[in-house]
């Protein structure tokens, strides 16, 4: 298992756990923001390909913010591919 945290921009939240197994999710956690949208999504990412979660998270946007916890997340993940 792999560990990694990210810190969001432009969005509530103040950080995002990601628990990976390879290219598969085990785990996603937010600190701040909505926490029932953010439980939402960990619970649908979970089991997900990381690839697959990127292709459904990216570009959503909330608020008129340019991004959202969501598209956050495809970031953070994104981050872990590139870093790897």
């Amino acid at each position: 298992m792999e560990k990694y945290e990210y810190t969001p921009s432009g969005v509530c939240s103040r950080k995002i756990y990601m628990e990976l197994d390879g290219d598969i999710i085990k785990d996603i956690s937010f600190t701040g923001g909505c926490q029932g949208n953010l439980r939402g999504i960990s619970a649908l990412t979970r089991g997900m390909n990381i690839h697959d979660a990127i292709n459904r998270l990216k570009g959503i946007n909330c608020g008129g913010k340019g991004t959202s916890c969501p598209d956050q997340l495809s970031k953070a993940l994104e981050a872990v591919i590139n870093n790897r």
